[in-house]
């Protein structure tokens, strides 16, 4: 047999496409070249899979070599292909049967000693081949992410030589454990640290219970910062779907969380001196950017009037339909990006401007354009505005309360419980209702109605500011056990859109 056909993957975005490896071996001078649109890296695996066959015992056919990848419109990169490359020379050469191969994939760069080195994009590469009912063979160092999907068909191995030997005398190869995926995530921030702030945490419960986005307003240390982390730890943990989803992005990115457990909530904090490619994806190689690495968890922006407007003013089509599209010359790609964003910002360049200990030596002009760097429609689409002031140092230094009413777990509790009341009446949490499930789970009465379009009005506020007015209000009902919406959660609602530096942004 001088012709063998090896399945494989290429990844691109965060799927994982099709790639078939057909190799010939022809006579004439010694030869050895690869096409298909190969990048160096692919080009050089030439050199990784010769020293790899002679290394593990097997002969390297003195004749000339032809692996052709296809598609060859698709571009190919790194060394995962390693593994199908040297399995058909293996099976062209006939060193094993090239019909056991048949319907399996290989991936896995080669180390030149034979053994298979870790590749990233492995977990929709396993997906993938799940849809197909294909066996797929990876290297053992990603057994993790064959566990955490548990696709029986999935087999790792650690070299080379194990897997012909496998072909030849019909050894086991390591299949899933599910009971090793993931330990559990226990990674809970100490909300009792947060000394004072009741309104502050009262907006917290509330962001947390229907995912709102929310915008921080204070002066230098007076823990916005302490506040966004400990909103991150209410979240409850991924269920086994979004963990896949997040766990794919990470894949491709060859990004780990910052918990050992698949099942925590990203959170990415970003540097405000982050560019567009970074924040939203894309690049040479179109990588995911922050926003699609904190998908179903929190993207936190600190100093947010310190990022450029053209990087912030991306972020307002993801915010509404959870996910960006980046199109290139060279290719378009769509990437999940459902996320929380919390933001913190100072009310004035020197930091001080309302505060009642420090002196503000900003000029008006000088803090109207230091507030103007975030535009309208941005702030449109935040649905809380708070204003986070400086603790007094009694306040500071105060002995936590234990029998706070808004201690850690009872947090925790409030905000599963209501985010699984969501869940079982909409399918949605109440930041994502639309339509004609938002006016069938927010319907008010009509002297609400009448109240509403009259705030509306007083504070020309927009429509898209008057869907989330009423998302919030449904959130703050639901915490109450309210299967109506009420004057007072109305008035709540609104409450988070009065922040007095948000007042003066539209004077």
């Amino acid at each position: 047999m001088s012709v063998a056909i090896i399945h494989s993957r290429a990844v691109l975005g965060v799927e994982a496409l099709a790639v078939t490896v057909e190799i010939h071996i022809s006579s004439g001078l010694p030869g050895f070249a690869i096409v298909g649109m190969p990048e160096t890296a692919v080009r050089e695996s030439k050199d990784r899979v010769r020293s790899a066959i002679l290394n593990s015992g097997l002969e390297f056919p003195a004749k000339r070599i032809t692996v052709n990848l296809a598609p060859a419109d698709l571009p190919k990169t790194g060394g995962r292909y390693d593994f199908a490359i040297a399995m058909g020379i293996l099976a062209a050469s006939g060193q094993v049967d090239g019909r056991k191969l048949a319907g399996v994939e290989l991936l896995g760069e080669l180390a030149l000693g034979g053994g298979l080195r870790k590749v990233f994009g492995m977990i929709p590469s396993i997906r993938a081949a799940a849809r197909q009912q294909r066996l797929i063979v990876l290297p053992d160092g990603n057994r993790e992410e064959m566990n955490l999907v548990g696709y029986e068909g999935s087999h790792a191995v650690g070299d080379l030589a194990e897997f012909v030997a496998h072909l030849l005398q019909d050894n086991d190869l390591a299949k899933p454990d599910p009971d090793e995926a993931s330990p559990a995530c226990n990674c809970h921030h100490a909300v009792d640290l947060i000394r004072g702030h009741e309104a502050a945490k009262r907006a917290l419960l509330v962001a947390a219970a229907g995912n709102h986005n929310l915008l921080m307003i204070g002066p230098p240390g007076s823990g916005k910062t302490l506040l966004a982390n400990s909103l991150a730890r209410l979240l409850p943990p991924l269920d086994a779907e979004e963990a896949m989803e997040v766990a794919s992005i990470r894949s491709v990115s060859n990004v780990r969380g910052q918990c050992p457990s698949w099942f925590c909530r990203p959170v990415r904090a970003p540097h405000h001196s982050a560019t567009v490619p970074a924040l939203v994806g894309g690049g040479s190689k179109a990588q995911p950017g922050e926003i699609s690495l904190a998908h179903r968890g929190l993207l936190f922006l600190d100093e947010l009037t310190e990022f450029k407007p053209s990087v912030l003013e991306t972020l307002r089509e993801p915010l509404e339909s959870g996910e960006i599209t980046i199109s290139r010359a060279n290719y378009r790609l769509r990437f999940p990006a459902r996320f929380q964003l919390v933001a913190a910002m100072n009310p004035c360049p020197c930091g001080y401007a309302g505060d009642t200990r420090n002196e503000c030596r900003c000029s008006q002009d000088r803090i109207d354009r230091y507030l103007g760097r975030i535009s309208g429609p941005l702030l449109d689409r935040l649905d809380l505005v708070i204003e986070v002031p400086a603790l007094s140092h009694a306040e500071l230094l105060a002995a936590p309360n234990t029998a706070d009413p808004l201690s850690p777990e009872i947090l925790r509790n409030r905000v599963g419980a209501c985010r699984e009341l969501q869940q079982g009446r909409s399918a949605v949490l109440n930041s994502e209702l639309r339509g004609e499930e938002l006016e069938r789970t927010c319907r008010l009465s009509p002297k609400l109605n009448r109240w509403l379009a009259d705030t509306l009005e007083r504070l020309s506020l927009s429509a898209r500011a008057a869907h989330r007015i009423l998302r919030v209000a449904r959130t703050i009902a639901d915490l109450e056990g309210s299967e109506e919406i009420r004057e007072q959660h109305l008035l709540e609602a609104v409450s988070y859109r009065r922040c007095r530096i948000l007042r003066s942004l539209f004077r």
